[in-house]
């Protein structure tokens, strides 16, 4: 083969790998064009989004903790807390004033003190808000508290969900991630993913909400307390999350209301 002949072929290689690479790049930019027009789940199934790192905590001590209860329940005031795991006033009562009423009035058995979610109440209404479509993180992190109570794990997971709040539905309870923050809870994780993917609790996670609603909560957190004075039933609603000093001064007129001073 003559030196032209070479120089020619050479040509004609060159260029059959430019078209090649030319035909790779515009099919490799068709497929992003369409993974992205897709949306969202296809995008997270084919590029998974990175994963935050589950912070550490501590869980006190809940005295005679019985599933999300804790205390006496022959106890004279009944406490429910209606919260959802993404709202931060939530984790500040958590961290802030809950260990006080436990200290002064559950351990004292004057306090009987239950938690209960709202359902999927921060997701849905910041879908409400926006008119994007409807996530489920405060849903899956209240069905995952209740997966845990299975493993008389609710407290360590409560602590470690308020522990692990990132902010509203940006992926704080993503089912991966409740899942590593069951880890470190010291869940065993089949029996944990067993329970969480088959929304065993999905039903009680729906029915907090409706008892919230139906009790006339319109925001997280709020406390349903519940006492009786001369056989007569009587409630009194908190919403938001006060200092210890508020739920002091209601707790001491109740207990003052029905004698039990």
């Amino acid at each position: 083969m003559s030196k032209r002949e070479e120089l020619r072929a050479k040509r004609r290689r060159q260029k059959k790998m430019q078209a090649l690479f030319t035909v790779g790049a515009v099919v490799v930019l068709s497929l992003l064009v369409l993974v992205f027009l897709a949306g969202p789940k296809l995008r997270d199934l084919l590029f998974p989004p990175a994963i935050p790192a589950v912070a550490d905590w501590e869980t006190a001590p809940r005295p005679n903790a019985n599933r999300n209860s804790m205390g006496d329940p022959n106890a004279p005031i009944k406490i429910e807390e209606f919260s959802d795991f993404q709202c931060p006033f939530c984790g500040r009562f958590s961290k802030e004033t809950e260990p006080l009423i436990v200290e002064n009035y559950v351990k004292t058995g004057k306090v009987y003190f239950t938690y209960r979610s709202m359902g999927n109440w921060i997701s849905q209404n910041i879908a409400r808000a926006t008119g994007r479509p409807e996530k489920s993180e405060s849903r899956d992190a209240a069905m995952a508290m209740y997966c845990a109570a299975d493993q008389d794990k609710f407290w360590e997971m409560h602590d470690g969900l308020f522990a692990n709040e990132l902010g509203e539905d940006v992926g704080s309870f993503t089912r991966q991630r409740l899942r590593l923050i069951a880890e470190k809870a010291g869940l065993d994780l089949d029996e944990f993913d067993a329970c969480l993917s088959s929304e065993k609790y999905l039903q009680q996670v729906n029915q907090d909400y409706e008892d919230g609603v139906a009790a006339g909560i319109t925001g997280t957190p709020a406390f349903l307390l519940t006492y009786t004075v001369n056989g007569e039933v009587r409630q009194k609603v908190i919403e938001g999350a006060y200092p210890f000093s508020v739920f002091q001064a209601e707790i001491e007129a109740i207990l003052a209301e029905i004698g039990a001073q």
